[in-house]
């Protein structure tokens, strides 16, 4: 992508953005980024969903798309199996399955070399979708984009499920539609992006393979399966679990419980 007039202006927004307010924009998962060589770029979404969840799945990818550096675009799914939603190198593949009652929604795992992300998966737990309190167009679509927004780099904006809504797909709530809905991204969340995303790399993890990565590397379904859990909720459960493969590569799995279901002990 050629050095626009445009790209310049966003370079100087995103470091005065960085410089002057950083307590604003606190939501990112540590330095952990997909590397590319231009200032934006475009990720596949891999399409392993269902009928029912293809248009939230491609809501989530529109919402997204107002960042500047991350575009997204929905594509023919790579994974053969939903249930295991193998990864494929440079593109996330989004799938879902009826996973059990395990307790939660929604996981995103991002498989990183250092501190550069090199494929991820997201999967919707049907077990829950399927009942009527999940089983709504809101919680689809906000659950879709939480889990879509993991694989950019981004954390939660808050974590209390009781706590008023910020208006962010990236707020825990338990009343989805609020006032304000937490169904799409907010300007927090871009702004948010525009810092991850402000310097360059000199090689690109996007898109770079679309062959499939090695066997084992699936990412589970379980808690035994996500690896040590780095960070927890403020009842006690492991919200980030990370699991080392070696090499200086890890996987990082982001986990959203259902409000209030704690899900068949292991």
């Amino acid at each position: 992508m050629p050095f626009t007039r445009r790209t310049k202006a966003f370079l100087v927004a995103a470091a005065a953005v960085a410089a002057v307010t950083p307590a604003l924009a606190t939501h990112s998962w540590g330095s952990y980024h997909w590397a590319r060589t231009t200032p934006q770029f475009t990720l596949s979404l891999g399409d392993n969903v269902g009928a029912v969840w293809d248009a939230h799945l491609r809501s989530a990818s529109t919402d997204w798309n107002q960042s500047y550096p991350v575009q997204t675009v929905v594509q023919a799914g790579a994974t053969r199996n939903p249930r295991t939603c193998k990864p494929t190198l440079g593109r996330v593949e989004v799938c879902n399955a009826a996973y059990g009652q395990n307790g939660w929604l929604g996981i995103a795992s991002i498989w990183a070399n250092g501190n550069h992300i090199t494929q991820a998966t997201v999967k919707m737990n049907d077990t829950y979708f399927n009942m009527a309190q999940y089983n709504t167009p809101a919680w689809r679509r906000s659950v879709m984009c939480q889990e879509i927004g993991h694989t950019f780099g981004l954390d939660h904006q808050d974590e209390n499920f009781t706590n008023p809504n910020l208006g962010t797909c990236m707020d825990y709530t338990s009343n989805i539609l609020g006032p304000p809905s937490n169904v799409s991204p907010n300007a927090h969340d871009f702004e948010q992006l525009g810092i991850i995303y402000q310097h360059l790399d000199s090689t690109s993890t996007v898109g770079t393979s679309f062959a499939s990565a090695p066997q084992g590397e699936e990412s589970g379904t379980t808690p035994g399966e996500w690896g040590r859990a780095v960070r927890s909720t403020a009842d006690g459960r492991g919200r980030v679990f990370v699991r080392e493969l070696g090499g200086g590569r890890t996987v990082t799995t982001f986990v959203l419980w259902a409000p209030g279901r704690r899900g068949r002990p292991e």
